[in-house]
């Protein structure tokens, strides 16, 4: 575990999670890749695409070219993101069943090992806790539901009504408003560089799980916080002074 040396972060009065790949890998959805004989190398393709539109849809709900500063509505959800992403990698080929196959999968998709004791280690030090992602609430709801974890989280926080995508501030600072916690006293808890990234220049104390990239992007300011897996890296946010 290792700790951001540039800058002094308060420990947090709040956490949020991110859901897909965070505390929900999405590398078991391979298989429904195969069943829908789509080749297994196109996974990463469609995660990539799905990063890239909705980091587009969030470029796009930032605000308003002609001076209001209002954001832009965003119409699109991450249903409609995710099947885009499909037909894109597919060539527009991909049966309507096997589209629905991988997508109703993502609601099957188990905790990574150590979730739960990272999510009951925030809420025992008195922190609250939800999640936040880039999807309707629907979807981490069901997993967390299906899981056992539901109960360990305050609430589930969707970007949708707030109508701006992560990683813009707007996202993040939605939620520390729902939490009512300022956004320097809220940590986000992530797996993704970009997240980090979003999270830190919306002012939020950065925690960061290498389980999934291993290495901290480069071209990214360095999380306050990071650790092995979601468990060593709440323990580092707790361990912050203040």
């Amino acid at each position: 575990m290792s700790q951001h040396p540039a800058g002094r972060p308060l420990r947090p009065a709040a956490l949020v999670f991110d859901v897909l790949d965070t505390l929900f890998p999405l590398a078991p959805l391979e298989w429904r890749f195969r069943e829908a004989g789509i080749p297994r190398v196109l996974m990463a393709r469609w995660s990539a695409h799905l990063l890239r539109d909705s980091f587009a849809l969030a470029l796009a709900s930032g605000g308003d070219p002609g001076g209001s500063g209002a954001p832009r509505p965003v119409d699109r959800s991450f249903e409609d993101v995710a099947r885009g992403a499909l037909r894109d990698i597919t060539g527009h080929q991909i049966a309507p069943s096997a589209e629905d196959a991988v997508i109703e999968g993502m609601a099957g998709l188990d905790p990574r090992p150590e979730a739960a004791a990272a999510l009951l280690a925030a809420r025992g030090a008195g922190l609250g806790v939800a999640t936040l992602s880039n999807h309707d609430d629907a979807l981490p709801r069901t997993l967390l539901e299906r899981a056992g974890l539901l109960e360990l989280v305050e609430d589930v926080l969707a970007v949708r009504p707030a109508r701006e995508w992560k990683p813009t501030p707007g996202a993040y600072h939605a939620a520390a408003r729902s939490l009512g916690v300022p956004p320097e006293r809220l940590a986000l808890v992530t797996a993704h560089g970009w997240d980090v990234a979003g999270a830190g220049a919306a002012r939020l104390v950065t925690g960061w799980s290498s389980h999934l990239e291993g290495r901290f992007p480069p071209v990214f300011a360095p999380p306050d916080v990071s650790g092995r897996d979601l468990a060593e890296t709440v323990d580092g946010l707790l361990a912050l002074s203040g």
